[in-house]
């Protein structure tokens, strides 16, 4: 019976490759998972949200944008860029004003003090980087990030 037990709990702890090999789906999930909890982790260490450290990153490339177009363009959802903004306007990193080009929205711009905010969050971000994907070389790297162009349909 004990040999029984232990067969089964072998079994168990080696199944999950076999079944990643066979589904790329769940293999792309849970490696998305482990990725998103390891960034989220960083961020707490930063003291700004994965979310925030995004909006700021993107209005400062681009300029004062609608919350709906840093939504669309982050992919994240519209009631969590709302609660994103809001906490950022609060710590002053970001200020909504009325759209001049439509007065029924609001332009969020990133403010002085967001910019050196996020140029503090930008200098930890390599180090993470390597860390999260310490297990792959840098060419597997750029081939990981030209695949999944392909499959958001961003790539080149």
């Amino acid at each position: 019976m004990a040999t029984t037990t232990r067969s089964a709990e072998r079994a168990r702890l080696t199944y999950f490759p076999q079944l990643a090999a066979e589904r790329l789906d769940i293999a792309l999930c849970r490696a998305s998972a482990a990725v998103a909890r390891a960034a989220d982790t960083h961020a707490a260490e930063e003291g700004l949200g994965v979310g925030q450290h995004l909006v700021l990153q993107m209005l400062d490339a681009v300029g004062p944008c609608s919350q709906q177009t840093l939504s669309e363009e982050l992919r994240i959802d519209r009631s969590v860029m709302v609660s994103v903004c809001d906490d950022l306007e609060r710590a002053g990193h970001v200020r909504r004003e009325r759209n001049p080009r439509d007065r029924r929205s609001y332009a969020v711009t990133i403010t002085d003090t967001g910019r050196r905010r996020l140029v503090e969050a930008q200098t930890s971000v390599p180090a993470f980087l390597d860390d999260a994907f310490h297990a792959l070389t840098p060419e597997e790297r750029g081939q990981l990030s030209t695949l999944l162009g392909k499959l958001l349909g961003v790539g080149a």
